[in-house]
């Protein structure tokens, strides 16, 4: 077995613990590449079988047009159950305060609209595509990573996962985080693309874009983050390496059109997707795992 197929085999390990483990799991889709691969390996974990899990998508309502065209594309020729449920639903339901400012990002909101849908659904695990070469709260986390009832996650509290044996007991309420390609690279990520011609979003690969630069990054002008004077606006060409919020990604400039010649990008740089990427990272050291802690994905 080669690299690609070790990583492949034990990713649909995993999914298929997870459907023997649980009594009903649901599958995170952001429309990003790493959601997609999921969806790739849980068609092939369970084939001929149609595939068992719902797909579940937290729309911010800031979402890039073109992520939102290719979830619905994909759960079409799949024969996916998806599900979406709006952060904007959340706000007013619960009279949270939407974001404000420059870029305002609602990445922590989400979490609340996270948390409404595991209960409304009854969900005792949510399958997601983290990655522990992502970033460093990330990498604290295990394959099967326990959830409290109140979504927090505790990272001194992680279960050994010794010999690839998964325990998914919770407590009453609780629920499990899978991440089945957890221990896969950026680069990974792409070569399977590449090995198994999958499908992604056009946002992955470079095309022309209107921006302004913001502390460095290519931030693509939209109806959701505030233009100012100061904002000069430039037409590049840009490709982005991961998918979120419109407010809080950022693009690179990139001429790389194809799938090799994004493999050839990523061999050649030394920063990390959403260390170069994702501006709701950078706002502090600890970012990423105080929103864990409140419940993020």
């Amino acid at each position: 077995m080669d690299h690609l197929e070790i990583l492949e085999g034990e990713a649909i390990h995993i999914l298929r613990e997870v459907a023997g483990q649980f009594r009903n799991p649901a599958l995170m889709f952001s429309g990003g590449k790493d959601s997609t691969v999921l969806i790739h390996l849980m068609v092939k974990a369970f084939y001929p079988s149609p595939p068992p899990f719902p797909v579940l998508h937290i729309d911010t309502g800031h979402n890039f047009p073109e992520a939102l065209t290719f979830r619905d594309d994909l759960a079409r020729q799949y024969g996916l159950k998806l599900i979406v449920k709006e952060v904007e639903h959340t706000i007013s339901k619960r009279g949270l305060q939407d974001a404000t400012g420059k870029f305002p990002s609602r990445n922590a909101l989400q979490s609340h609209t996270l948390m409404d849908a595991i209960k409304e659904l009854g969900l005792d695990a949510c399958i997601g595509g983290g990655r522990r070469d992502e970033e460093k709260a990330r990498a604290k986390e295990r394959n099967f990573s326990v959830r409290d009832a109140s979504g927090a996650w505790k990272p001194y509290n992680q279960r050994p996962e010794l010999w690839d044996i998964y325990n998914g007991r919770i407590q009453q309420g609780g629920n499990v985080r899978v991440f089945p390609i957890s221990n896969w690279s950026e680069l990974d990520v792409w070569r399977y693309i590449q090995r198994e011609k999958i499908g992604l979003p056009s946002l992955y690969f470079s095309h022309e874009r209107e921006c302004i630069r913001h502390n460095g990054r290519l931030v693509a002008v939209s109806e959701y983050i505030l233009i100012d004077g100061s904002d000069v606006l430039e037409t590049k060409n840009v490709r982005y390496r991961t998918v979120g919020d419109m407010t809080c990604t950022a693009a690179v400039e990139s001429n790389a059109f194809t799938v090799e010649e994004v493999i050839a990008e990523i061999e050649n740089t030394n920063i990390s997707e959403r260390g170069q990427t994702r501006m709701d990272d950078q706002l502090s050291e600890a970012a990423m795992e105080d929103r864990k802690l409140k419940g993020y994905f």
